[in-house]
């Protein structure tokens, strides 16, 4: 396998490294900085270097991992470079690129996962064991594309997870971005009621809930922009139930306890999610007969994706009509049977092994 990296920064050599080690791969690497290829090859993060995307040659699967304002660019340059691969990024925001790309081989993802620390020389193989990786095909992705990908994914560690775009920048919109918003007005805001004193001891509280404060200003005053739209939405809403908040100040004390036990039960729910979304758990195996046409795994995908159901390994084998073809998924088996009503539902019927 050969794996073509746009991008080594701490996600790009993160996925180098762990292609290198957890799949075999040969992977190769370009950069806007030419030192931090050579910090990526110290490291072994890459295999090779070049100094064009052009250079590349061949690939697999390529991802781009630079900045947010650079990757429209980058994602093209892959595309028409390497028309066998399946082309990905590793970006936060997703529709606005999705609707300047429109390349049959280009998937769009985004790996739920980071540190504090940027830069290659901060990269590790382990950085996406267990961590979601959403995708998000389109109706005319190929289905054999789609596949590459997930497994590749799936090879880095990480749990692959289909998502609409405009689904995935509202999530991020309200999970993500608009947190480091509230963390950086709670900074503002109390330095401004110290007025210049120094800040007194203070519990974990307003420590945990501004850890993200004015992380990486270059990357994140992109990420913003990015996503203006949703994030814009979420702050509308948040402005609303802070009035409402403030209301419930006057009311009877009843009405604050329950609105802080409301919060309570969502966050315990929210919780929960997010551990079933991490894949545990024995698997089973669903088949379905399935026309061999392009979209067909993205629709499958996306449906199981909205229901919480991920997609641990898919595989595809055409009949020899080509007209057809059967397509086996790997799911938790506590998720088999709803997977199996909603393949059904989409006019593939299908059944567990």
């Amino acid at each position: 396998m050969r794996v073509a990296l746009a991008g080594v920064g701490l996600i790009g050599g993160s996925v180098g490294m762990a292609a290198r080690h957890r799949l075999g791969a040969h992977v190769v690497g370009w950069n806007r900085s030419p030192a931090a290829l050579e910090v990526a090859l110290q490291r072994g993060a890459i295999d090779e270097a070049v100094t064009s995307i052009a250079d590349i040659g061949s690939a697999d699967v390529a991802i781009a991992g630079v900045a947010v304002d650079a990757l429209q660019d980058a994602v093209r340059e892959l595309c028409d470079a390497l028309p066998g691969a399946v082309v990905s990024d590793v970006g936060s925001t997703k529709g606005t690129l999705l609707d300047a790309i429109d390349r049959e081989n280009f998937i769009g993802g985004h790996p739920l996962a980071g540190a504090e620390a940027t830069g290659v020389a901060h990269a590790r193989e382990d950085l996406f064991e267990g961590a979601t990786w959403y995708l998000t095909p389109r109706d005319a992705t190929p289905g054999v594309l789609y596949e590459r990908l997930a497994r590749f994914v799936t090879g880095l560690g990480a749990v692959p997870t289909a998502i609409a775009p405009d689904d995935h920048d509202r999530l991020m919109a309200a999970v993500s971005h608009l947190p480091h918003v509230v963390a950086n007005l709670l900074v503002a805001q109390a330095a401004a009621a110290l007025g210049g004193e120094t800040l007194p001891a203070t519990g974990p509280s307003f420590r945990d809930a501004t850890r993200v404060a004015g992380s990486n200003p270059a990357l994140w005053a992109q990420i913003y922009a990015a996503n203006r739209v949703a994030l814009g939405t979420q702050i509308d809403v948040l402005v609303r139930r802070l009035g409402e908040v403030r209301g419930l100040l006057y009311a009877d004390g009843a009405e604050l306890r329950a609105w802080q036990d409301t919060a309570a039960q969502q966050r315990h729910a929210l919780l929960a999610v997010g551990l079933v979304g991490g894949g545990g758990g024995a698997l089973r195996e669903i088949r379905a007969a399935v026309p061999n046409k392009p979209g067909v795994v993205a629709t499958i995908a996306l449906a199981l994706g909205r229901a919480g159901i991920n997609i641990s390994d898919m595989s595809l084998a055409p009949e020899a009509d080509n007209h057809t073809g059967e397509i086996a998924l790997w799911v938790r088996a506590a998720d088999a049977e709803r997977a199996i009503g909603l393949v059904a539902q989409l006019g593939y019927p299908a059944g567990a092994r």
